[in-house]
């Protein structure tokens, strides 16, 4: 037997607002199955989910996503607007550029070129 990825969940405070911060990274429409419960289908990607949990985010996260951009500066600036955070500057090294972000409740990403 082989499992596949149905969908990744994020635990998170307030899903309502977190699905729309990512629908607007990544698009698709943002929807609210309960007060406690949120979804978003991105376009060629698997659905993320969004589920309350009583406890906020203390450390850093232990899986990310790692989302390819053409153009770092643009994509940074596009999630900036949306809410998100950068994590120090921009990195490179032999594959490419890449830049660790936060989401508005602080879950780390990575927008990476190359």
């Amino acid at each position: 037997m082989r499992a596949h990825v149905s969908e990744i969940v994020f635990d998170c405070a307030d899903p309502a607002a977190l699905v729309r911060f990512w629908a607007g990274l990544l698009g698709g429409a943002p929807v609210d199955r309960s007060p406690d419960w949120s979804y978003v289908e991105p376009p060629g990607f698997v659905r993320i989910a969004f589920q309350q949990v009583p406890e906020g985010k203390a450390v850093k996260n232990r899986v990310h996503l790692d989302l390819h951009v053409p153009d770092l500066g643009a994509a940074t600036d596009e999630a900036t607007a949306l809410g998100a955070a950068r994590s120090g500057g921009v990195v490179t090294d032999a594959q490419g550029d890449f830049q660790v972000m936060r989401d508005p409740e602080g879950n780390e990403f990575c927008f990476v070129t190359g």
